[in-house]
């Protein structure tokens, strides 16, 4: 008889390797392995979401693709590729890394959705929702049948059943709020209606796929599923009395503007796997105990941002593309092979687009809402994310999927979320632009109408500045009263705290307002600060949006609100040493395309702390500020502004006339002349104004050459503000080419380093309806009565 041996056990892998000196090979080891693994998941994933941009689709799409392009479906059908970067025994390894990123990315979900907020859904978002679950679900049991008796045989029918209903009922909140602010539709009915709906969704998604995980223990008694169900209803118990009052009494202790104590850090972060353990003890998984921490943490105050902040570039960063690339290295779509595969394929994308398509428009129809925005939210909460790939996840983990099927259900979320932005783009195209306005330009004859400037800013360092050059613009007029909205941009990423700011925004404008005191941050309470002690009515915005495509938020609004002038911020900011130093090429292309769609005059501010750093009282301040007047519509533009500015008791206007010399002065056409001319008629004005104010004067300036600007300009460099028109018809002034043309010549000149480092400059284009498309006929009784309206806007 012959002796059988076991086979033996794969050597463990050993942590770090001595070296490629040693004559060993780093991918031996677990570590130098797993790092290469990082890399090339992380690069290979971005690089997608690059090559995906274009299409407007939202980054997890680019993750699940890359899991799947680097998995047995295609680079892994090569073995040796997959024996060298992804043996089987560094998997072990790669998916407990993958999952421990997973338990904070729930944790940071559980962040973002506000219990209170889903309590205060309307009638019509939560009865949307609940059709929105419910007829998946059912075709989701009906699928179940035709697929267990294909390509899933020998599974427990109840336990496949509940699977399938979750996979396809399921919406991800996440991803949706991306795909709306993306679109810019989150502030549209369609928008809201489809936040609050799939808040509603993933909670109950969450429920169900407890449920499914609880049936689909590998115990045969099913007092040992009952089990689960009561325990885990225990500690969600215990979390809410217990943890929740713990949690909530740090969140105290971690009052606004003082930094959170490490301890308080320390402690939740390590709750969130001591509650993972416990849960996966009890046998649901280790992701509800995070997510259920993530939820009963206070969302009041900044201890929710500080822990969001602390881990969310990790998580989201390197962890979830680990977790979606061990997903792909399961996923063989080349199992999916022969007719009756690809019809169940179809048969499973048509029953998920149709349950939710469905279910969603139906109801909202029964509530008035019309088809093509009702259409357009069954697409929307048919978006599938991260949380479709955990339950199929699970799913195979526990044998209730096979590899066909699992294929199937992963391609089915591609698919299901992939066609969502394009075919929204397609049918639903609301109304963008607000009624037609007069009033787009600093100037204009009656001057006791209502200014209205859309400010712009990217951070607080812009805020003192912009405070102070409000207060100077406020003039003293009795009817011609400031209104100013202070718009905070800001970019739209992957991160959680993106998320979070949608969720504190008060969604009853365009883009964003916040008019609920409780989530007003240090940004608004210094602009409402200001608007209490003074006569300017002043409202808080945020616009969240891809840079890319944030000049649109800042054009809309401003039509919608009928600005009269945009104030952009430079995208350089003034070092300690005086140097200025850029933001980034893209905050350079956003005043770019502002200057170029804007529907009323644009302002790009050069901030070098206007009456320093902090905000002046009306009765400290003390401007000197120039117009350097060469003629042409920007420069009557800023001669404008300056002259409003006049008004303010603590402002003293230098206009710098320009003229050339006789000799070399060749320009006699006929639009030369009309542009003379429009330029006396301003003048009369200032010379009006003169008269009656001793803080204004003029001084003339011929010139020949550039050498006698600068000198003009030079003897002014100790003044506080420059208000340049963009355009001003004159030769450059610097030996070096300009990279900002936004600035114009003499702009370029006054915001080098060079010529000043304490001057601020606001530098003015002037709408020019010849050359912007937005402006259309106005009827002149309606304008009468939009100026006079302001409240209610």
């Amino acid at each position: 008889m012959a002796n059988t041996t076991a086979p033996a056990c794969p050597t463990p892998m050993k942590a770090t390797s001595n070296g490629a000196f040693q004559n060993e090979n780093p991918l031996d080891y677990a570590l130098p392995l797993l790092i290469i693994q990082i890399v090339l998941v992380v690069s290979f994933s971005r690089l997608l979401a690059l090559a995906l941009q274009p299409l407007r689709q939202p980054r997890v799409i680019a993750e699940i693709i890359g899991g799947v392009l680097l998995g047995p479906s295609a680079l892994g059908r090569n073995q040796k590729f997959l024996d060298i970067v992804f043996p089987e025994k560094s998997m072990t390894v790669l998916d407990t890394l993958a999952n421990i990123g997973l338990l904070y990315f729930l944790f940071l979900v559980g962040l973002e959705l506000d219990i209170r907020a889903i309590r205060r859904t309307g009638k019509n978002a939560l009865v949307i929702a609940v059709a929105g679950i419910s007829l998946p679900f059912i075709l989701g049991i009906g699928t179940s049948f035709v697929l267990r008796s294909t390509i899933n045989k020998g599974v427990s029918h109840m336990v496949f059943l509940v699977y399938m209903g979750v996979a396809l009922s399921i919406t991800a909140f996440p991803v949706l709020a991306r795909i709306l602010a993306e679109l810019k539709l989150l502030t549209t009915d369609v928008g809201r209606i489809a936040m609050s709906a799939a808040a509603v969704n993933d909670v109950v998604a969450w429920i169900l796929l407890a449920l499914a995980i609880a049936l689909s223990g590998s115990g045969s008694s099913p007092l040992v599923s009952l089990w689960v169900v009561l325990c885990g209803t225990a500690f969600i118990v215990f979390s809410i009395f217990v943890l929740k009052p713990i949690l909530s009494v740090m969140a105290r202790r971690s009052p606004d503007g003082e930094p959170v104590k490490e301890i308080y850090i320390c402690f939740t972060l390590s709750l969130v796997l001591a509650a993972g353990f416990i849960t996966d003890t009890i046998g649901i998984h280790a992701l509800f105990g995070a997510f259920v921490v993530g939820i009963i943490v206070p969302k009041d105050g900044p201890f929710a941002g500080l822990l969001i902040e602390k881990i969310e570039d990790l998580v989201s960063g390197i962890f979830l593309p680990l977790y979606f690339a061990s997903s792909g290295l399961k996923t063989n779509v080349a199992t999916i092979k022969g007719a009756q595969s690809w019809g169940l394929l179809v048969l499973v994308i048509f029953n998920a687009c149709l349950g939710k398509i469905v279910g969603t428009v139906g109801l909202a129809m029964l509530f008035k809402v019309p088809f093509v925005e009702a259409l357009s939210l069954g697409v929307l909460m048919n978006t599938k994310g991260l949380v479709e790939l955990i339950v199929l996840n699970i799913g195979k983990d526990r044998k209730v999927l096979t590899d066909q099927s699992f294929a199937i259900l992963v391609l089915m979320a591609l698919f299901t979320t992939f066609i969502t932005t394009p075919i929204v783009m397609a049918i639903y195209k609301p109304a963008r632009k607000g009624a037609p306005y007069k009033h787009r330009t600093i100037q204009r004859k009656h001057l006791d109408t209502e200014l209205r400037v859309l400010a712009c800013f990217h951070s607080t360092r812009n805020i003192p500045t912009l405070i102070n050059l409000i207060e100077s613009s406020r003039g003293t007029r009795k009817k011609g009263q400031l209104c100013v909205y202070a718009m905070h941009l800001m970019e739209l990423s992957e991160r959680s705290s993106t998320i979070s700011m949608i969720h504190k925004a008060r969604k009853n404008g365009l883009p964003f307002w916040n008019k609920k005191p409780g989530d007003q941050n240090q940004m608004v309470i210094a602009f409402e600060a200001y608007q209490q002690l003074r006569s300017v009515v002043i409202r808080p915005m945020t616009a969240i949006s891809p840079l890319i495509s944030i000049h649109e938020d800042v054009c809309t609004s401003a039509e919608r609100k009928r600005a009269a002038l945009i104030i952009m911020p430079f995208h350089k900011h003034q070092r300690i040493d005086g140097t200025m130093e850029s933001l980034g090429h893209s905050f350079h292309l956003v005043n770019q395309r502002v200057l170029r769609h804007a529907p009323c005059s644009v302002g790009i501010l050069v901030d070098r702390g206007l009456g320093g750093t902090t905000q002046v009282v009306a009765s400290e301040v003390s401007y000197s500020v120039v117009v350097p007047f060469f003629g042409g519509q920007d420069d009557r533009e800023a001669l404008s502004y300056g002259m409003r500015m006049a008004e303010h008791p603590g402002i003293k206007l230098t206009v710098l006339s320009f003229t050339a010399k006789p000799e070399t002065a060749h320009n006699s056409r006929d639009d030369a002349t009309a542009e003379s001319e429009k330029d006396k008629e301003v003048f009369s004005e200032f010379v009006t104004l003169k008269q009656i104010s001793e803080s204004v004067k003029r001084e003339e300036i011929t010139m020949g050459s550039k050498e006698d600007i600068i000198a003009a300009l030079r003897t002014m460099s100790s003044s506080t503000l420059f208000l340049v028109g963009r355009t001003s018809p004159t030769i450059p002034l610097s030996e070096r080419s300009t990279d900002c043309p936004e600035l114009g010549h003499v702009g370029s000149y006054l915001a080098s380093s060079d010529f000043s480092t304490t001057s601020s400059i606001l530098v003015i284009q002037q709408y020019d309806p010849s050359i912007n498309d937005i402006e259309k006929p106005v009827d002149e009784t309606k304008e009468a009565s939009d100026v006079a309206e302001s409240g209610s806007v």
